[in-house]
C-alpha cells in the first residue's frame, strides 16, 4: 500500500468505530509521543504502545468522535478527532480536540504525535 492508501484505511477504520489503527500499522519500533507530562508522554515500542492504548481506553468512556482527513505530506500522514468522553476515575465528561501526526516507512506507524 502506499501512504495514500494507507492514509485512507487509517480513517475508514476510525470512521467505522474502529480506533484500533495501530494494532494493524504499528512497526514493532513505534514510538508514541504524547503533549504532555508523565509516564505516557513517550512510550517506545509496539507491546508498550499497545499497553498504553489499553489503558487510555480503560480510563475513558467515549460517547462520540468525529473524523477529518486524512491530511498527505511526504510520509506523514495526519488525522484529526474530535471526541466527547467521560473521565472514568473522575466522571467529568469533557469535549477532547487533537491531531495525530503519523510518520511511517515501509508501511508501518513509525512514531505517532498528538497534538491537543
Amino acid at each position: 500500500m502506499d501512504i495514500r492508501e494507507i492514509a485512507a484505511d487509517m480513517v475508514a477504520m476510525t470512521k467505522a468505530g474502529d480506533f484500533h489503527i495501530g494494532e494493524k500499522y504499528w512497526a514493532d519500533t513505534v514510538v508514541s509521543i504524547e503533549a504532555m507530562d508523565g509516564p505516557m508522554a513517550r512510550v517506545e515500542g509496539k507491546d508498550a504502545v499497545m499497553g498504553k492504548s489499553a489503558w487510555w481506553y480503560g480510563a475513558h468512556e467515549v460517547h462520540s468522535t468525529e473524523t477529518f482527513g486524512p491530511f498527505v505530506n511526504g510520509n506523514q500522514i495526519a488525522i484529526r478527532w474530535t471526541m466527547d468522553i467521560t473521565v472514568k476515575e473522575s466522571g467529568e465528561r469533557r469535549h477532547s480536540d487533537e491531531v495525530a501526526l503519523y510518520t511511517i516507512e515501509d508501511g508501518k506507524i513509525v512514531e505517532e504525535r498528538f497534538f491537543y
